[in-house]
């Protein structure tokens, strides 16, 4: 197995855009990903391409990824449509690693687009709830919000009762999201916050107020991925990590994912200088800080407080914004995340710029089901 570099990657502003196509915002993707690595499409070799709810708000099924990336020239090659809930671009990543690390191909394609806007709201709502086991949902469905949130909220009010966090503590992810985002000028969203303005929006299920929760998003995101014996003309990025875990075994799955990547990457929590964690709502960054190794059973709550994940912490967390304040376009999510990873090791990542690093951790989950996320895919970035 041979060692794999991120030559290059693209995205597309997140945000409701419903004037856009599946089609069009992979294309935006795609062609800035392969341009960053100086690639022309004729050389990728393989290509994944990931979408999660875009076949049932826009009709368009089975074929998505041939259809939208063969007016780009990439065609007469392996190409994948990839489906795994939310986790469904990073899963992209993964298979592109695994194909360039093992000798398939030496140029990989991954890219993730999603549609969700719809006029009507209630169709987006009913998309994303496939990512549970439809046989539990309920006959009567919340209204006004995708039924995820009250099994987040469920999970919440436990973490509440384990840690002692608060829903300030919620607010304060926030604040902290939404300050990153408005450096990020591809988020969705991004402002000063006040912890009391968060608490003061409108209330959706306790303990999660609107702004707690990840917002519907259209967009897309993409990389190219090349053997470490074929460099790109630009300063590649390393993947010294790419695992994809399903639940089970006993332990949450992002503890299973973030485990193996350590190993794999030969590095420890300490090690990292930045990380992206999918923070669908407030609460899951503050579970994350524990299930991937960066506090102590109990002690998510005090990085939050001591301001250590914020930018110019001792770890910053969600620079991008993450899907509080980026967005997050279930489909395009995880590559989104892969995207500001690579960005911020090779020094690239702007007004939002983490200093010195060179060590990046993604993390990425899907689907719901027995108090956890159903899969995770955790991926390590090294600078070159």
């Amino acid at each position: 197995m041979r060692d794999v570099l991120v030559a290059g990657t693209g995205m597309t502003r997140f945000a409701r855009q419903p004037a856009r196509t599946l089609k069009d915002l992979a294309a935006e993707a795609a062609t800035a990903a392969l341009r960053d690595a100086s690639i022309d499409a004729p050389a990728v070799q393989a290509c994944y391409f990931a979408n999660a709810v875009g076949g049932s708000i826009t009709g368009q099924e089975m074929v998505a990824g041939q259809v939208a990336m063969r007016p780009l020239g990439i065609e007469g090659v392996p190409l994948v449509n990839v489906e795994n809930a939310c986790a469904s671009a990073s899963t992209a990543f993964h298979l592109a690693w695994q194909a360039v690390a093992w000798g398939a191909c030496d140029v990989a394609l991954a890219v993730g687009a999603e549609k969700m806007t719809h006029a009507e709201k209630a169709r987006s709502f009913a998309a994303i709830g496939g990512s549970v086991d439809v046989e539990m949902i309920p006959a009567r469905l919340p209204a006004g919000r995708s039924f995820l949130m009250d099994l987040y909220a469920e999970s919440a009010r436990a973490y509440m009762d384990a840690s002692g966090a608060t829903v300030e503590d919620f607010a304060a992810v926030v604040v902290k999201n939404q300050l990153h985002g408005a450096r990020n000028p591809l988020a969705q969203y991004g402002s000063e916050l006040t912890v009391d303005a968060v608490l003061s929006s409108r209330p959706i299920v306790p303990p999660f107020t609107l702004l707690m929760c990840s917002p519907i998003s259209d967009g897309a995101a993409a990389a190219v991925l090349v053997g470490a014996d074929r460099p790109p003309a630009g300063r590649g990025v390393r993947v010294a990590a790419s695992v994809l875990r399903s639940a089970g075994g006993g332990r949450r799955v992002a503890e299973l994912a973030s485990a193996a990547a350590y190993q794999a990457a030969g590095l420890g929590p300490g090690d990292l200088d930045c990380a992206e964690l999918h923070d669908a709502a407030a609460s899951a960054e503050l579970v994350l800080y524990e299930q991937v190794g960066l506090a102590r059973p109990g002690e998510g709550p005090s990085l939050i407080r001591g301001g250590a994940t914020r930018l110019g912490g001792r770890l910053p967390v969600n620079t991008s914004g993450g899907l509080l304040a980026r967005g997050h376009p279930i489909g395009a999510t995880g590559l989104a995340q892969i995207h500001e990873a690579v960005r911020q090791v090779r020094g690239r990542a702007g007004g939002r710029q983490v200093d010195r690093a060179r060590v990046a951790l993604t993390h990425n989950a899907g689907g719901w089901g027995g108090g956890d996320n159903l899969v995770a895919a955790v991926h390590v970035f090294v600078a070159g």
